[in-house]
């Protein structure tokens, strides 16, 4: 089937788009209001983008052009956590996913505990494994062809929690221990199971082309 997104729906092309570009890393993103109130909400269009400077990113949609609670407070504080999900904690995410007011605050609601961060105000998930405490280094706004659009939200990770048990030497990540959760579509997710590894092919000794 060939398609031209423009011909489609937004709804309908958002379900090719989360189908395709399986499975995706989710960032539980936590923030706290100007007014205080502490935020919780994963995001799956998401991802870690630099070293240097350590850098995650993630984008949340702006329905009828106006942004989402997570956003605004990033925007209003310049601050977030980006928390990793493990299956252990998936049912509390699913919970925080749910769209609320603003002022009620998905820590309670989710049954989990806003833990302090070192460097900024907004809580972190004290029962996730990893946690990176992030300042606002950049948004970038999509905008929307037939609809609101999106904003991207690019933060610089300014201190990291990690968790004893998911530590491997030589500052690796166990992730087994680790145990992730990944987006699929719609109500699917997914674990991380069967792991097989390859190593980097070295060019000159490896794919040379003169040696083909």
């Amino acid at each position: 089937m060939e398609i031209n997104p423009n011909d489609l729906a937004v709804k309908n092309v958002y379900k090719l788009l989360t189908g395709s570009v399986i499975p995706r890393p989710i960032g539980w993103i936590s923030t706290i209001s100007k007014d205080g109130v502490h935020n919780l909400a994963p995001y799956s269009f998401s991802n870690a983008l630099s070293a240097d400077p350590p850098t995650v990113m993630f984008s949340g949609g702006r329905p009828e052009g106006n942004n989402k609670d997570t956003v605004q407070n990033v925007l209003d504080t310049e601050e977030f956590v980006y928390n990793i999900v493990p299956y252990s904690l998936a049912a509390e995410m699913n919970i925080s996913a749910a769209t609320t007011p603003p002022d009620v605050d998905e820590f309670v609601e989710s049954r989990l505990t806003a833990g302090e961060s070192v460097m900024v105000k907004a809580p972190r998930v004290l029962e996730s494994p990893i946690s990176f405490e992030c300042k606002l280094s950049g948004t970038y706004q999509i905008p929307g062809a037939k609809g609101g659009g999106s904003m991207v939200i690019f933060g610089r990770i300014v201190y990291m929690h990690i968790a004893d048990e998911v530590m491997l030497p030589d500052h690796k990540i166990d992730p087994v221990a680790l145990d992730p959760i990944g987006r699929l579509s719609g109500p699917s997710y997914s674990k991380v199971r069967d792991l097989f590894h390859i190593e980097r092919p070295n060019w000159s000794k490896d794919v040379d082309p003169i040696k083909k």
